[in-house]
């Protein structure tokens, strides 16, 4: 009975396959559009990676030829889902933008923008590498967010949104902290500065207070003594800096103290 049932399980692979051979090669576009919607459909029901990429194969043969046509909607966003869903996000975000941009009216339209931008979120590298995707992802997500204020997909857009802020902070934030580790402590003040300036409220503020204080203070008392004073002033001008901000009881409160008795010290020597 088993081997019976796995038999004809195999002829119907088969016939299936056959079928889909010809579908693919066939010159009537109506027939691959009925069996690739009917290959997303089970796809989409089985989660199934191959009727998904099957689909694929046909919706990139007939796309072009229904632009225009009263199924071309449909068949734009089941080409770009299928994208999405085989996770090839730099397709599935352009074919999304596509999708927004051809048929603005669409009722799938909030759906395809959040998508779009998502996609563009997944192809977002690690912190230290270039971040020109994380700057497109960035904008395709505050576009949804300004167009879809109270879309369905607006908690995980603004989520995602800072994430890939926070990113790009941490890697402004450890340029200039590997100024400062390096010792070239001119740059490491001009670099936290900016990061100051550029990011009110970065996670890293903090941090970035205390190590440009750190670095006017290394460089002040590692300078030639008829520059001391000039720069050991300025590292206080950094120390009233974080002061202002920070108090008791936070992380670098004890360091910049300690480094702030030395300095006042140094100055009274002047």
């Amino acid at each position: 009975m088993k081997k019976g049932l796995l038999l004809l399980g195999m002829f119907l692979m088969l016939v299936s396959c056959g079928e889909y051979q010809k579908v693919l090669k066939s010159a009537e576009p109506g027939e691959k559009y009925a069996l690739a919607e009917k290959l997303y459909n089970e796809a989409q029901a089985e989660n199934s990676k191959s009727k998904y990429r099957k689909a694929l194969r046909l919706f990139e043969q007939i796309v072009p030829q229904y632009r225009g046509k009263p199924q071309g909607e449909k068949l734009t966003f089941l080409f770009a889902n299928t994208y999405y869903q085989l996770g090839d996000h730099y397709l599935a975000g352009y074919q999304f933008e596509r999708f927004t941009q051809s048929y603005p009216n669409s009722e799938r339209i909030e759906e395809a923008a959040f998508k779009s931008a998502k996609s563009y979120y997944e192809l977002s590298p690690r912190y230290d590498l270039d971040q020109t995707e994380t700057v497109k992802a960035i904008d395709e997500l505050q576009k949804y967010i300004v167009t879809y204020p109270e879309g369905e997909n607006i908690q995980e857009a603004n989520q995602l949104a800072t994430e890939l802020r926070v990113k790009l902070e941490k890697k402004a934030y450890e340029i200039a902290k590997q100024y400062h580790h390096t010792e070239n402590y001119k740059s490491a003040i001009v670099a936290f500065t900016n990061f100051i300036n550029e990011y009110p409220g970065s996670p890293f503020r903090e941090a970035a207070f205390y190590h440009r204080f750190d670095s006017a203070y290394q460089l002040a008392i590692n300078s030639y003594q008829y520059l001391q004073k000039e720069r050991l002033t300025e590292a206080q001008g950094f120390y009233n800096n974080y002061i202002r901000f920070y108090s008791e009881g936070s992380p670098y409160y004890n360091q910049i103290q300690a480094s702030n008795l030395d300095l006042e010290t140094r100055l009274q020597n002047f």
